[in-house]
């Protein structure tokens, strides 16, 4: 028996890029024992800064509270848009084209947040993914402008709504005994950790019962 955890992200807030680290961490503390998966949740005007003051000072906070050693740029927003689906939906395309891991989406957020691209624009997205992805920079674009992509990150997106909560990163951390823990907000190792601990302590258990006494009755 496997966990499964599933990282519900837009490719440019603030908190998943700081949540990365702890991400990683995971993959590598749990390799061979947990499956990873990433999923797009779309950030909307609800969740989105009305301007780059306001954006600055979230920013300044979130980095602090992280004892981030940079600061995250502003230039990015765009004042009144209500989403930014361009940059997710070349990530996602990316995983189509052979490149399931964090390498393209973690470009894009880079660019963004770090160098203060706007990889919201067709071009400069797929420029990004496919140099990040080593992808052909045509079919990339191609793929990502593709409606069942559109439509991949939109369900996914309802999938994150219908959790019940706000904010991106979401971790979801699933057992097959039926087990569930939901992280939203969280961007920090130790608590996920001890979750995942105590999720294999009991699959285990789980196992050495099977192990000695099979599988329950039918009646």
């Amino acid at each position: 028996m496997k966990l499964k955890i599933t990282y519900y992200l837009d490719v440019a807030s603030s908190w998943c890029f700081l949540a990365e680290p702890a991400w990683a961490a995971l993959k590598e503390r749990y390799n061979g024992r947990v499956d990873f998966d990433w999923k797009i949740a779309l950030m909307d005007a609800a969740s989105l800064p009305t301007s780059r003051e306001q954006l600055g000072w979230f920013y300044r906070r979130s980095g602090m509270m992280m004892r981030s050693p940079f600061m995250l740029r502003t230039e990015w927003l765009e004042p009144g848009a209500t989403e930014y689906p361009v940059r997710n939906f070349v990530a996602e395309a990316a995983r189509d084209l052979g490149v399931a891991d964090d390498r393209v989406r973690l470009a894009l957020a880079t660019a963004v947040l770090r160098d203060g691209k706007a990889a919201d624009k067709w071009e400069v997205a797929a420029e990004i993914g496919a140099q990040a992805g080593g992808l052909d920079h045509g079919k990339l674009l191609e793929h990502a402008r593709a409606p069942a992509v559109e439509a991949r990150v939109r369900a996914s997106t309802a999938d994150f709504h219908e959790l019940k909560v706000t904010q991106r990163p979401t971790f979801v951390i699933d057992s097959e005994i039926g087990d569930r823990a939901v992280f939203s907000g969280f961007a920090k190792l130790p608590p996920l950790v001890a979750v995942v601990d105590a999720m294999l302590e009991d699959i285990a258990a789980y196992e050495s019962h099977a192990a000695h006494f099979g599988m329950p009755p039918s009646s």
